[in-house]
């Protein structure tokens, strides 16, 4: 088996988004196609309310899936179709656009104040851009946690992991979504499907990565010119993104590391991509936009 490598790391950056979100964003446009068949991650964990209450107004989407997960607070959501839902902590909803859906999202945060959650849009291939939008929204309890190995303990959202599939089904580009937690003086090797896009984010704590602990030799971005503290063993709010292989290699040393593990099979399609709605051409764009001001943007209802 090989064992997959390091392509390289990011560190990820504060944003606005919404009607004034603030938000560290993991990668986004700008690294189209590094992260095919995926388009974005939001980390949007926060316990200053000013920063999230103003949340995500209507806004439209078409073209991509948005998967929301909560760790604490939660989201109200409602939609063109009718719908209405709030997701809370250790939730998710797997939102796919498809067609088009208007929709918004509005955090509320916890007793304290805390909201924490992250935000994934993943593309849709040319043939299923126009399907009919779906909601899979599970709540907390219907996600199984296993101890997959002796110290490392596991929430299984997407995907199959020894034998044991997680609630969210059915998805186009053949998804895993796992939230790994790893014990200090660990180490475990976890078996990946050798073509899949795989990427890890820190969350809690650090690791080591494909037994990599020299910093220079990873190439990273998020750092400024004058950071002469390049990633090491990373840690919360870095990104890994792995090179082709078999096997992935996760280690611990004094603490404990707790990272989403996300992979799915690349499209290798073009990408037209203008704010919330992605498709394969200009003209696909166009004609959304088009639609969208004329009111005739939902095809389903």
């Amino acid at each position: 088996m090989k064992k997959r490598s390091i392509r390289k790391m990011f560190r990820s950056k504060p944003t606005l988004e919404g009607a004034g979100v603030h938000l560290k964003r993991a990668f986004g446009f700008s690294h189209v196609p590094l992260f095919d068949p995926f388009l974005l991650l939001d980390d949007f964990r926060s316990n200053v309310p000013d920063h999230y209450r103003k949340g995500f107004p209507w806004h439209p989407h078409r073209g991509i899936e948005t998967i929301t997960y909560m760790l604490r607070g939660s989201v109200e959501h409602g939609d063109s179709m009718g719908n209405k839902g709030v997701i809370h902590a250790g939730d998710i909803q797997w939102m796919t656009a498809g067609s088009g859906i208007v929709h918004q999202e509005m955090p509320i945060g916890d007793p304290d104040g805390y909201m924490w959650g992250f935000q994934l849009w993943a593309n849709l291939p040319a043939s299923h851009k126009m399907m009919s939008p779906r909601y899979q929204e599970i709540k907390n309890a219907e996600i199984p946690v296993r101890e997959i190995a002796k110290g490392v303990t596991t929430r299984i959202i997407s995907g199959n992991l020894q034998g044991i599939q997680g609630p969210v089904k059915d998805i186009v580009i053949d998804p895993e979504y796992l939230d790994i937690t790893i014990a200090p003086h660990t180490t475990y090797r976890h078996p990946t499907r050798h073509d899949a896009l795989i990427f890890a984010y820190v969350i809690a704590g650090k690791g080591i990565f494909c037994d990599e602990k020299t910093p220079l030799n990873v190439p990273s971005e998020g750092i400024n010119y004058f950071d002469l503290q390049p990633v090491g063993m990373p840690g919360n709010e870095t990104l890994i993104l792995f090179n082709a292989g078999d096997l992935i290699t996760i280690a611990t040393e004094d603490e404990p590391v707790r990272f989403l593990l996300i992979a799915g099979q690349p499209i290798k399609e073009p990408i037209a991509w203008y704010g919330p709605i992605v498709m394969n051409s200009q003209e696909e764009l166009q004609t959304a936009f088009e639609e969208y001001q004329q009111g005739t943007f939902i095809k389903s209802t």
